[in-house]
């Protein structure tokens, strides 16, 4: 089967990204909860199924914004980091201000954690299906490793990483001190384990 024609691509491409911003909105404006395909179909202007082709039901369309809104907050993280090289102190506490700062003002985050009773359907990516943004944070933090760190075995690497995310990510959803001590505090935490004293 021949492939589609570019136009189509680019057209689809708009479309999701289109409906994903409407859906944005809408859980901004309202609560994820509250919405309705036939909301977002509406303010894009499209039919309920066209959407439902595009995302299969609600829960598809839900991803989707999580994975944007991760990719967004991760092309910060890749910045923070880079920008500060193999220094691990620098740009770990560089990488998690940026998170936390962009967390406590990105006005969807803010919907979702302060939803009627944690009842938001996307809450769960922030806590029990947490899975899509860990994975997306150990991926940028091993790749600055590897090029930073090639003194420190992958599977530490791993481990820190991951470690280093799950409480960046506690921090979104309950934060327990101002973004500058949490991040010195987990900048010296990874400086421990990333770039311990050589002997």
């Amino acid at each position: 089967m021949a492939a589609p024609p570019p136009y189509r691509h680019t057209a689809r491409r708009h479309l999701r990204d289109t409906v994903i911003t409407a859906g944005r909105d809408l859980a901004i404006d309202r609560g994820w909860d509250a919405v309705r395909m036939a909301d977002v179909a509406a303010r894009v202007g499209v039919s309920r199924q066209t959407l439902y082709n595009e995302f299969t039901n609600k829960a598809g369309l839900g991803e989707a914004i999580a994975h944007r809104e991760i990719d967004r907050f991760m092309d910060g993280v890749r910045e923070a980091l880079s920008t500060h090289g193999g220094d691990v102190r620098a740009a770990v506490h560089a990488a998690v201000t940026f998170v936390l700062t962009q967390a406590g003002t990105d006005p969807l985050v803010k919907a979702v954690l302060n939803s009627a009773r944690g009842t938001d359907a996307l809450l769960p990516y922030l806590t029990t299906r947490a899975d899509l943004a860990l994975a997306a944070a150990v991926t940028v933090l091993r790749e600055w490793a590897d090029t930073h760190l090639p003194r420190v075995p992958p599977d530490e690497v791993a481990v820190g990483a991951e470690s280093l995310a799950r409480l960046v990510v506690s921090h979104i959803v309950l934060p327990t001190a101002p973004v500058d001590n949490t991040a010195d505090t987990l900048a010296e935490l990874a400086q421990r384990f990333l770039d311990p004293p050589r002997a």
